[in-house]
Parts: structure tokens; sequence; C-alpha cells
């Protein structure tokens, strides 16, 4: 397979697409992220997500440190053909670095933002120091 697919997309002028992640069983909604033409590339390739890490500058294997990997099941181009959906099956049950399922864990009640989703693992025992 050629990666010619790649060209139908509409890349930011910083040659980034913008990536839904969403768990494939209960349709919830766990990350958005990032990715270049070479992350999704190896996504496709290896079928575990790869994105692009604007902060680092550098490739990010989801799960690199923390072995919640995000086995790829379906990727999906919206109809503007800027926005990829990823549908996926998180491997242990978290997303978030902050140990919780999900990045979006706060919800706005009553102009304030509160905690809706509890930590299911304490990050300090997820991530590795290199």
């Amino acid at each position: 397979m050629t990666d010619a697919w790649l060209d139908a997309i509409r890349w930011t002028e910083d040659g980034l697409v913008p990536v839904v992640v969403q768990q494939r069983d209960s349709g919830k909604i766990l990350m958005f992220a990032w990715m270049n033409r070479e992350s999704l590339s190896l996504t496709v390739k290896e079928g575990y997500a790869v994105y692009w890490s604007r902060s680092r500058r550098k490739l990010w294997r989801k799960g690199e440190e923390s072995g919640h990997r995000q086995k790829v099941i379906d990727l999906l181009l919206d109809c503007d053909e800027d926005v990829i959906l990823l549908k996926i099956e998180q491997q242990g049950g978290i997303a978030c670095h902050t140990g919780r399922e999900s990045c979006f864990y706060r919800r706005l009640v009553d102009g304030q933002w509160q905690i809706a989703e509890p930590v299911l693992k304490d990050p300090e025992t997820i991530y590795t120091k290199s």
C-alpha cells in the first residue's frame, strides 16, 4: 500500500491534522491529539496510535511509557478532509496522563469546572522516568 491516501488530507500550515480518539465499544471520546504524515502513516502500518507531540516536537507512540497503548480499529476522515477520527481499543482503560479513562474529565457546572471522572491509577505509578 502506498501513502498516496495521505494526499487527500487537508493538513494545517504546520503539516498537522487534528485527531479525535474514541473508544470503539462505548463511543466515549478519550482524547484529542495531532498527527503529521509520518505519525499517521506509522499508525496505519503498525496498527497502534502514533501521534505528533507539538510540545516535544517529536513522534509519540501512545503508551510507550505507560503501557496504555491504543489499538486502532477504524480510522475515518471527516467531510472537510481536515479531521481524523480514530476508533480504538484503549489498553489498560486509561487514556489520560492524569490516570483517568478520558482526558475530558472536567464538566462545567454553574460556571465552574468540576471533576467528573475519578483517577483510576496514580500517574506517579504509571510513568517511568528516562
